[in-house]
């Protein structure tokens, strides 16, 4: 059989009834580029998803204090001050599984730099802060023990702090006034942009956590005690999150001296564990919206099998002269089912396009985060291409098994 021949007859079959061709594309159309777009759609909250794993830091889970209650009423977590310098020296020291716990603690206030000024988050951390957080520095170098030790005025500064103090100049070595105390910037942070909030991360600037609680707090009675607002635990890679997350409440119950049965004076937040179900949420939609959008290929499917049987019938005696004249059962079948393919790969090649275009649409006017790949162009085509197959090969079978005596007696 000449495929070629077969080609360019389907071809002009086709071009012979060009606005009938249109509408049954328009299915395939259709739900190729539902395919495309809402993919790009779930892969894109998927990535966000993702970034906002990598901007937190891998395998990390928050320690916070837990909440009092007065005149029965709850204030909510981090209103009782208990959790100290000592306790994350402790979990990082007694839990073989945990990779470095750093304590820190949170303000805000005003940053002067000669005539700029910049309101900003104020964290008191040490150089675990960074390991715990995957978090690097761009320029600069980290506290050495002296500086941690003796609250020394010296600071990091975040991207945008940077930028709003200092425009293109290097911050490093640069003099600032944070709540009035100078302080010397001794590196800059990397980049992280927003978190899951839509918080910038880079608007913060950071200092020893000892600098934070003798300069800035001024010394008072939660600085002597070490108290700190939150202990950020980083679990070493393989290990149990789960398993990790109960030694750590073990082990300060056993340091706050908790009865069985009190409630928790803390409470363990498994970062990672909740953006992984979100993560994985994401995954699930998509899938649910390239079903969905699937649905609309087998309709498009189910009108090519349907105008490809009024072809028959159309063509009956057509067929039955050809194969008066030679034509093989196999050959009546390449037609048909060539036919049917060309629709589905011509509509496929257009919803792509579509799809594209619908993709755009919704990144640049609905403000989404969209992720069109490949791959998801291959599925979709592929797909179309074999409802083609699926739906074209009944009316072709149906075209090859006709009598040529009855086909050409047809009318």
């Amino acid at each position: 059989m000449n495929w070629l021949a077969a080609l360019r007859t389907a071809w002009r079959a086709l071009a012979s009834n060009t606005l009938r061709s249109i509408l049954t594309m328009l299915g395939i159309i259709i739900g190729v580029a539902a395919v495309i777009t809402m993919i790009a759609v779930g892969s894109g909250a998927t990535e966000r998803v993702q970034a906002q794993m990598k901007g937190l830091g891998s395998n990390i889970m928050l320690v916070v204090p837990g909440g009092v209650s007065q005149a029965g009423v709850r204030l909510g977590a981090q209103t009782r001050q208990r959790l100290t310098e000592e306790d994350a020296q402790a979990i990082a020291v007694e839990i073989p599984e945990v990779q470095v716990a750093a304590p820190t603690s949170r303000t805000s206030g005003q940053v002067v730099a000669g005539n700029s000024n910049w309101g900003t988050a104020i964290y008191g951390v040490t150089n675990d802060f960074l390991e715990a957080r995957d978090w690097g520095l761009s320029s600069g170098r980290e506290f050495d023990p002296a500086e941690l030790a003796g609250s020394a005025k010296v600071a990091w500064v975040g991207a945008t702090v940077a930028r709003e103090l200092f425009g293109e100049q290097d911050p490093v070595d640069q003099a600032v006034r944070v709540r009035g105390v100078p302080m010397k910037i001794i590196g800059v942070l990397a980049s992280k942009g927003q978190n899951s909030m839509g918080q910038d991360q880079d608007d913060v600037l950071m200092m020893p956590i000892s600098t934070l609680r003798n300069r800035i707090w001024g010394g008072d009675a939660t600085s002597r005690l070490k108290r700190v607002g939150t202990i950020l635990v980083k679990v070493r890679e393989g290990q149990s999150m789960k398993g990790v997350e109960e030694s750590v409440k073990d082990l300060l119950r056993q340091r706050f001296k908790v009865p069985s049965g009190v409630e928790d004076p803390f409470n363990v937040r498994n970062l990672t564990e909740i953006l992984q179900a979100q993560e994985e949420a994401s995954r699930i939609m998509t899938l649910l919206l390239a079903a969905v959008a699937g649905i609309s290929l087998v309709i498009g499917g189910i009108g090519i099998m349907n105008i490809m049987l009024v072809s028959v019938t159309e063509r009956t005696r057509e067929i039955g002269l050809r194969m008066a004249v030679g034509a093989r059962p196999t050959d009546i079948l390449a037609q048909f089912l060539i036919e049917a393919v060309t629709l589905s790969l011509m509509g496929g090649a257009l919803g792509v396009l579509l799809g594209a275009v619908a993709t755009w649409g919704v990144g640049t006017l609905a403000g989404w985060q969209v992720s069109m790949s490949v791959g998801a162009i291959i599925l979709a085509v592929g797909f179309s291409a074999l409802v083609g197959v699926f739906f074209g090969f009944y009316p072709a079978r149906r075209a090859s098994r006709l009598l040529p005596i009855q086909a050409l007696r047809y009318e």
